[in-house]
């Protein structure tokens, strides 16, 4: 399975976007609503790949689902054998249905990876991650990477109901303090969630990182003002359509130095400073 390079390159000196043909090694649901995918290439996918970026998949087609655009889908997992990249998804649509129709053995082509991806200082001692949903998916590889440096690890996760929480999804295995809250009991509101995201910033952490929801990305920025020297960055969900920059359909508007500057999503992000982030945007 050979990969083949395109034209495209990424901003990163010597990183290339490339089109791979992949096996599908794994393809289950995970619960519900949700479906984990494994595949397997013979490029070093793993060694490529930062946590935060994303790749575009190439849907099967079927007699009755045809999606035509490749679909963005961030990276739930790479490894340990180079080759392998796991995603996470939710059925949503019909790109996403027609993902959900492949069994192992068959192959699609993915191209990537896509994106800036988060960035962990050295330094850091501890790190909350706030997700919501699906958006667990993105956060993921973080958290290994953050475990992996021995950081304090802290996770506001947040979800539908305790079936959609999966917080052992979100972990594999990695110590951290969960705090779980729902929207089936309303502890995900945000005014509830307030308080609890208060307690834990002024308990002291290095760095904040979100992915999942742009009500909670909101809080949390207007939470932070009172500590300048935090790092914080969010992780944004947007539909595109080319995925490098090219289409300019997932441009957003961002607060760069007091001014508005329209920035990709797919180029520039998915990964953000946090404290540019504008709310309001449905483009």
């Amino acid at each position: 399975m050979p990969s083949s390079c395109t034209t495209a390159q990424c901003d990163s000196p010597g990183r290339r976007v490339a089109s791979h043909q992949c096996r599908v090694t794994a393809h289950q649901a995970v619960n519900a609503r949700y479906r984990y995918l494994r595949l397997q290439a013979e490029a070093d996918l793993a060694g490529s790949t930062r946590p935060g970026q994303f790749y575009q998949l190439r849907c099967p087609q079927t007699s009755v689902l045809q999606p035509f655009l490749l679909r963005p889908m961030s990276v739930y997992g790479t490894g340990p054998d180079a080759g392998t990249v796991e995603f996470l998804y939710a059925v949503a649509g019909t790109g996403t249905l027609a993902l959900a129709t492949l069994a192992e053995g068959q192959s699609m082509e993915i191209v990537g990876p896509l994106g800036q991806g988060f960035t962990l200082d050295a330094s850091a001692r501890r790190v909350l991650l706030v997700a919501r949903g699906v958006g667990l998916a993105t956060m993921a590889p973080l958290v290994r990477q953050a475990a992996q440096a021995g950081l304090a690890i802290d996770v506001l996760l947040s979800a539908r109901s305790p079936a959609d929480a999966m917080a052992d999804e979100l972990l594999r295995g990695a110590p951290a303090t969960v705090h779980a809250v729902f929207d089936s009991d309303g502890s995900s509101a945000v005014d509830r969630v307030e308080p609890l995201l208060a307690v834990l910033l002024a308990e002291g952490c290095d760095a904040v990182y979100t992915c999942g929801s742009e009500r909670l990305a909101l809080l949390l920025r207007r939470l932070l003002q009172p500590h300048p020297q935090v790092r914080a960055e969010v992780a944004l969900e947007q539909r595109m359509a080319c995925g490098m920059g090219v289409c300019l359909s997932c441009v957003r508007p961002f607060e760069r130095e007091g001014h508005v500057a329209l920035q990709r999503v797919c180029r520039e992000g998915p990964v953000f400073p946090l404290r540019e982030m504008l709310g309001g945007w449905h483009g």
